[in-house]
């Protein structure tokens, strides 16, 4: 069959270079060219090839056979998980992936604290595919979003108060809740006694809240969450008073003049 004949029917359908015995520079360019992953099916094929196979489709790097690091820098930069068929990528390289998507971490054996910085500054999700990352990594991921909580493995209790504090729902990620943590998170955030009610003595819930309410900083949330907060009341006997008497009674005065002020809007 005719050169260009073979020519016109690799142009239709690369995939025939597959079939064609000792086939032409030119049948295995034209067939490359049309989709680098034929590169798969080209023995010995030149440095001109490969280059043209990686730029026509970067997946065809697996394909490749001891790539250059230009070659394998160019591809990652395309895309970022063509770092799968990279053996052993280094830190460089991990960081031109992550520079596209923060799961890119997860080609780092043993990532640096940069490196971990730069994948949840990407995406702030990307911490599930860090092993044990350090608080600073935990606490960053958080402040993006407290639902990252979910895939900290051994989070640190600073990490569990960020989540709680942002966002009281972090409490269904937190799987050893004793009294002691759940305390420790009503200090933090007061609707996540919507969660456990009924869990805690009274002394212990008014204990808490006396401590925060007493405080000067108090945040002006905290103060306007407690007033709202339906969970919190005498009905459900974990405060033994009217929550403005308890205010009245135990609140400093930036609680007692936050409190008037969210009552005023109830008018």
């Amino acid at each position: 069959m005719k050169e260009d004949k073979v020519l016109q029917m690799i142009d239709s359908n690369p995939i025939i270079i597959k079939n064609i015995e000792n086939p032409s520079d030119e049948m295995k360019l034209r067939a490359i060219k049309k989709d680098g992953i034929m590169i798969r099916y080209i023995k010995n094929p030149t440095k001109e090839m490969q280059d043209m196979a990686i730029k026509s489709n970067s997946m065809a790097i697996e394909f490749i056979e001891n790539p250059t690091y230009d070659m394998k820098k160019y591809v990652v930069s395309k895309l970022w998980n063509t770092l799968d068929f990279i053996e052993n990528p280094s830190e460089e390289l991990i960081k031109v992936g992550i520079e596209q998507k923060g799961y890119a971490i997860k080609y780092a054996k043993s990532p640096s604290a940069l490196l971990q910085k730069l994948a949840i500054e990407k995406d702030y999700d990307s911490i599930r595919f860090i092993d044990n990352p350090i608080e600073e990594i935990q606490l960053l991921a958080i402040e993006k979003n407290y639902e990252t909580l979910r895939y900290i493995e051994n989070a640190t209790v600073n990490a569990e108060i960020l989540a709680i504090t942002e966002n009281e729902g972090a409490i269904k990620f937190i799987s050893d809740l004793d009294e002691a943590k759940k305390i420790l998170f009503l200090k933090h955030n007061a609707l996540v006694m919507k969660y456990f009610i009924n869990d805690l003595s009274i002394d212990a819930v008014e204990m808490a809240f006396k401590e925060v309410l007493s405080k000067e900083d108090v945040p002006d949330k905290y103060v306007r969450d407690f007033i709202n907060c339906e969970s919190i009341s005498e009905k459900h006997g974990n405060i033994s008073v009217d929550k403005t008497i308890f205010i009245y009674k135990y609140g400093s005065k930036q609680c007692k003049r936050i409190a008037v002020d969210e009552k005023l809007k109830m008018v």
